[in-house]
């Protein structure tokens, strides 16, 4: 693949309804993605979503700069074990796998993202007993990863709940699982399932849909 720039200027906002794009083949069969942004070739510092159909696998590889994904559906495997939908899984960098999908999966993967220093994998299956609910009704979070000022959790938002907006977190991402979010702009943009939105600053504003809404989030990375 050449190189490509995708979303690259990290430093500005961006936004991806992805569960409206098309799916792009991988050079392996049966693998396929939609991509979030993305600066270089088949080596890239990358977030996308990939869809392994049943059956197809990916080569052994090695993840330089690591590896993080959120298995959507299905269940995703490789040599350490299989990871069914809600699993967060970290693979530092210099880790390597084979990873490949029986059945058939889809996970949201972000690639040449992680600090060099990090040298701990990392498997997190979120259940009913992890959320725990805000002092604010309506609220919940699980989280999956924290190490200095960098969290990524689970945020789930009852109907009308609003994001907490405008604060200093060093960059946002939003990943929206379920439901969906309704911003504070002057357009009204509506997210829905799939829906990616990366804030270098602050915090974004917005209120939950009318079904509630399911959200995967980091902060403190930009």
């Amino acid at each position: 693949m050449d190189r490509l720039l995708i979303n690259a200027d990290r430093s500005l906002p961006a936004l991806v309804h992805a569960g409206e794009e098309a799916w792009i083949p991988s050079p392996e069969p049966g693998v396929e993605r939609r991509m979030l942004e993305r600066i270089g070739g088949e080596v890239a510092l990358a977030s996308s979503i990939v869809r392994y159909l049943p059956g197809s696998r990916f080569p052994e590889h090695v993840h330089d700069l690591g590896e993080e994904f959120l298995v959507l559906e299905g269940t995703f495997s490789d040599e350490d074990g299989h990871y069914t939908e809600g699993t967060y899984v970290r693979n530092p960098p210099g880790s390597r796998h084979s990873p490949f999908s029986d059945d058939g999966c889809v996970i949201f993967v972000k690639l040449r993202q992680m600090d060099a220093a990090e040298t701990r994998s990392l498997r997190v299956h979120v259940s009913d007993r992890d959320w725990v609910p805000s002092a604010s009704d309506g609220r919940a979070s699980a989280v999956l990863f924290r190490a200095g000022r960098v969290t990524v959790e689970l945020e789930r938002l009852a109907a009308g709940v609003a994001l907490a907006p405008g604060q200093d977190v060093g960059g946002e991402e939003l990943f929206v699982l379920e439901g969906s979010v309704r911003l504070f702009d002057v357009e009204g943009t509506i997210l829905r399932r799939w829906s990616w939105l990366r804030s270098p600053g602050k915090s974004v504003a917005g209120v939950a849909g009318p079904y509630g809404a399911v959200l995967w989030v980091k902060r403190g990375h930009l």
